[in-house]
């Protein structure tokens, strides 16, 4: 996805002159617009605690945590596979799948979303949920119910589109489902905007935010 490390760019001389890589850490993957570009839905205040603060810290955890271990060269997504489900490497799943969680919640969105879905994807939501309300209803009911932290997905389920919840940090990735587009809830996701007032954080966001084309990529 959009996850990215640093490259040769870093590089350490050798005694014999030659140059050799240096270890590659994760880095912050740029957001997709302004941090105000959301706004009045999700304000440049929420975006600077949410993406400055909390992406960015599990992206600095992550690199500490992988340092000098079999998971420091490998992707995103082979260590969120190599390390889910076993407690002893719950730490690192956990920053791994929050930095990937997030960086699809980022491009989930868009400024002036929202509206009409592609056609290609309308007749998919059509076809398993009825219509496109019903979709989004459906989206919204079970990022509302979920309970404490977590994420509501669109997602392909082979060929039919599913809609599914996650809690804390785990991902339709380790369950052979693919994301198409997610809502994050946890609380730092809005609290600022909208206090305890979820449910109107989340209809904003599918009525004015949500990035159908993005879901429509994801399709592939």
């Amino acid at each position: 996805m959009l996850i990215k490390k640093e490259s040769d760019m870093n590089k350490t001389e050798t005694s014999n002159s030659s140059t050799v890589p240096a270890a590659s850490p994760f880095v912050l993957a740029s957001l997709p617009y302004a941090e105000s570009a959301l706004e009045p839905v999700i304000t440049a205040h929420t975006i600077g605690f949410h993406y400055g603060k909390h992406h960015k810290g599990y992206v600095d955890n992550l690199n500490k945590l992988v340092a000098g271990t079999e998971y420091a060269e490998l992707s995103l997504e082979k260590i969120i596979a190599a390390t889910a489900g076993q407690a002893e490497k719950a730490p690192i799943f956990n920053n791994a799948a929050q930095i990937w969680n997030h960086t699809f919640y980022w491009n989930s969105m868009k400024p002036k979303g929202g509206g009409e879905p592609p056609a290609a994807l309308k007749q998919r939501m059509e076809a398993a949920f009825g219509s496109v309300d019903a979709c989004k209803k459906e989206l919204a009911g079970t990022a509302v119910s979920q309970f404490g932290s977590g994420w509501a997905w669109l997602v392909l389920d082979g060929d039919k589109l599913k809609i599914v919840k996650t809690a804390n940090a785990d991902t339709p990735l380790t369950t052979g489902l693919k994301p198409l587009l997610t809502v994050d809830v946890w609380e730092h996701a809005y609290y600022l905007d909208y206090q305890n007032r979820r449910a109107d954080y989340v209809t904003a966001l599918l009525d004015k935010l949500i990035n159908w084309e993005f879901a429509l990529q994801n399709i592939g």
